[in-house]
């Protein structure tokens, strides 16, 4: 038996023999238990682990429900891939046909294996040791976890579900599903598939919603609702997670916030279309869980020996945990565990010229922006849009990956002379590129029309921004794209690409199949990514997408950051930011000193206040600095001194948030894992209804010891700030602060400073 994994057989009271399976994770303070009789598993425990283990085939009785009037003779009882056949009578979660037939599919279980069959691929390179910050000996590679892996077959249809379910270290559980056809040719049509969505149940006290909406500009909006009788779903058909996108689907107990109340969140690990679902029946307790959308005949499954014989859905994520905090954390040790490289170290600085200086590109205003980079304290210097083509604007050029001479003469003032100027100053290379794009007014466009998916051979797809879609699943267009951008990444030296996505993907057919491919577009992105990274080791590449528009775990897997959001207003980042983090470590968004107005809001913000809000990620600038006097850049360098000083530390802590119960405040902070030390920053977005604000809370910290709580550095002097409204000294707002316990700031806190609106400190907290 491995590790943390436990069987049990037996009887139910009426002689169905059963199995359970009990999984566990100790570290992480999470357990899961499944009962299987003779077909799919339920989940029958999720939460805390178990005293007594062997309790769980109890369950089965215990939670069975008993035949009512008016159902069938048995009462629908959720297993983890519900269909009409265990009385199922919800939204379809396996939609299967052969000619076009719908299938209605009674799975039986042939085979249960558990106990050392899974290995997990927890990091991205394998066979190596490093050692963490914390001072950690960490190995790359597989890693053993509890798990289970279940054959169910429907012979009579010739489906056979291999289905996953997987317990990490850090507390998350996955699951996925491989669909098989049985059935050759003489027996039966090709086995097509609609839709497979597995779930997880909910105890009857999650019955509050939290999902995130928004658009451009304002990604990751919270809203709430009550779980009630019926379905409430949110698709994204876009061929990618959209700014409306809701990172996770979490129930919970009413009024669950992030310190406090058990909750359960869901998570596709997908970058193409997929669904997230909560749906309850007037017969049974509700279920969460979501899948890949699929169009009809995007896949379609071919006999043993006659092709593509099975489809793998992706990894359903699940994350329990007492509050959102706890939840999240569980995704962070995920995340990171996948970027080893990543986590070892702290992350360097950025300065991304897009907001500097957008399409207007030429050698010498770049090389002075670098080299008033490098005074800030700027490690990675990355050139955006521009560069290449007849890309004067954003009307053209797209897809032409070779840089435009007009404006990157070959020579002393070429953009490989750049490259080298940036590389001999110590900073790192970063170059845009947005590779599943084209303009129609593009050489390769007019060259090459046949790469572009589009739903006729006569129509295109709506333009989004003057662009249409690659189809990478075309060879010859997926090599041209990926021998473009190996080329300059050789020839360049590049060490940073920041990776672009700016349209909706609609009408996502292949012209080389005549198939939808949203599916196996997806897939060719991912192989592009670890293509390009296996060829050049060390290579880093951003996920941006119009912003935030693709961030997931599918992605995350071979992405090293995500760009949260092309809104670099502070007050706006405040909840983008504090949301992108449920599911992201903050080590891998980025997060940027923007001008002030911001160019996205025209809201004129302090420096302080973007600064601040940077330093809780992956800190970078979009500001053109050699219009900023010499004191902002003196303060700028400061700054991100200060954030060079904790940032190792950053790519371990634990992230907390704290549920103030004021509107217009927002305590955010990053924690020890030992709980030795912390930072936290203060923002006071609007005014308060109390004058001044009220203490606030402190999450994360160790009840028992004793804390030194004081400002940093950079946040000392209110007054030379100009960022205080209050008109007497802070008694603990000085280099010596004040000493209390964890208790005492979980429970009652501490009186912030007061501030203007649009205004924010960090202060830090140190065991004593």
């Amino acid at each position: 038996m491995a590790e943390n994994t436990s069987t049990f057989t037996g009887a139910a009271a009426d002689g169905t023999a059963l199995t359970a399976v009990y999984l566990t994770q100790p570290d992480a303070n999470v357990a899961i238990g499944l009962v299987f009789a003779s077909d799919l598993p339920h989940i029958v425990h999720w939460g805390r682990p178990l005293a007594k283990p062997d309790t769980l085939l109890a369950a089965y009785d215990a939670l069975k429900p008993q035949r009512v009037s008016g159902a069938l003779d048995d009462t629908a009882w959720p297993s983890i891939l519900p269909t009409q056949a265990e009385s199922w009578i919800g939204e379809q979660r396996v939609v299967l046909r052969r000619a076009g037939v719908e299938l209605f599919p009674k799975f039986t279980v042939t085979n249960i294996e558990t106990g050392g069959v899974l290995e997990a691929t927890l990091d991205a390179v394998s066979g190596e040791s490093y050692t963490d910050v914390a001072g950690h000996a960490r190995a790359t590679g597989p890693a053993r976890v509890p798990g289970v892996i279940v054959t169910a077959r429907d012979e009579e249809q010739g489906v056979e579900v291999e289905w996953h379910l997987e317990l990490l270290p850090g507390g998350l559980v996955r699951q996925k599903a491989t669909v098989t056809n049985l059935f050759g040719a003489d027996a039966g049509a090709p086995l097509e598939i609609g839709k497979i969505e597995l779930g997880f149940p909910l105890p009857e006290s999650a019955g509050e919603i939290l999902t995130t909406t928004g658009h451009h500009l304002r990604e990751r909006s919270p809203q709430r609702q009550p779980l009630t009788v019926g379905r409430f779903e949110k698709p994204q058909l876009a061929g990618r997670p959209d700014f409306d996108a809701s990172l996770l689907l979490t129930a919970g107990v009413p009024g669950f916030g992030f310190e406090h109340g058990d909750a359960y969140s869901v998570h596709v690990g997908w970058s193409g279309n997929s669904v997230l679902s909560a749906e309850r029946l007037p017969y049974t307790t509700g279920v969460i869980g979501g899948g890949e959308l699929l169009f009809g005949g995007e896949v379609t499954l071919a006999g043993p020996g006659e092709g593509q014989n099975s489809y793998d859905t992706p990894w359903l994520f699940g994350s329990y945990g007492d509050g959102l905090n706890e939840i999240a954390a569980r995704f962070h040790s995920y995340v990171r565990s996948l970027h080893p490289r990543l986590f070892s170290h702290g992350r360097p600085v950025i300065l991304n010229t897009w907001e500097a200086v957008y399409f207007d590109h030429n050698f010498d205003t770049l090389k002075a922006l670098a080299d008033r980079a490098a005074d800030s304290g700027v490690e990675r210097f990355v050139v955006d849009d521009g560069w290449f083509g007849s890309r004067r604007d954003d009307t053209s050029g797209l897809g032409d990956w070779q840089i435009a001479q007009d404006v990157w003469p070959d020579g002393p003032k070429s953009l490989k002379a750049l490259a080298d100027y940036v590389h001999g100053k110590g900073l790192e290379f970063g170059l845009w590129f947005e590779p599943e794009m084209v303009n129609p007014d593009s050489d390769m466009f007019r060259n090459h029309p046949d790469w572009v998916l589009k739903p006729t051979a006569g129509r295109l797809p709506m333009q989004g921004r003057t662009q249409q879609v690659v189809d990478l699943t075309n060879p010859d267009a997926y090599d041209y794209i990926y021998g473009a951008m190996d080329k300059l990444v050789s020839e360049l030296g590049i060490d940073y690409i920041k990776w672009d996505h700016n349209k909706l993907v609609t009408e996502e057919v292949s012209p080389l199949t005549g198939r939808p491919a949203a599916h196996a577009q997806t897939l060719a992105v991912y192989r592009i990514f670890t293509d390009l990274k296996a060829a050049h080791p060390g290579l880093e590449i951003e996920s941006c997408s119009s912003g935030g528009g693709r961030i997931d775990l599918g992605i995350l897997e071979v992405a090293d950051r995500v760009w949260a959001s092309d809104c670099v207003d502070p007050v706006e980042r405040a909840d983008i930011q504090r949301y992108t983090s449920l599911l992201v470590p903050p080590e891998m968004i980025g997060e940027h000193v923007g001008a002030s107005p911001a160019h996205s809001t025209h809201r004129a913000t302090s420096q302080e206040m973007r600064m601040a809000t940077a330093f809780f990620g992956h800190m970078g600038i979009e500001w053109n600095l050699l219009k900023e006097p010499q004191e902002d850049i003196d303060k700028l360098s400061e700054w991100t001194a200060e954030f060079k000083k904790h940032r190792e530390w950053f790519a371990v802590d634990t992230v907390v948030h704290s549920d103030a119960a004021d509107p217009a405040v927002r305590v955010d902070g990053c924690v020890m894992p030992n709980k030795a030390a912390a930072i936290y920053r203060f923002m006071q977005l609007t005014t308060s209804q109390t004058y001044p604000a009220a203490p606030v809370r402190l999450p994360g910290l160790d009840p028992d010891k004793v804390y030194e709580v004081s400002p940093l550095d950079v946040s000392l002097d209110l007054i030379k700030q100009d960022i205080t409204n209050g008109q007497s000294p802070l008694g603990w707002w000085n280099p010596e602060g004040v000493k209390m316990t964890g208790r005492a700031l979980e429970t009652y806190g501490i009186r912030p400073p007061s501030l203007h609106p649009a205004q924010a400190v960090l202060f830090k907290v140190v065991e004593i």
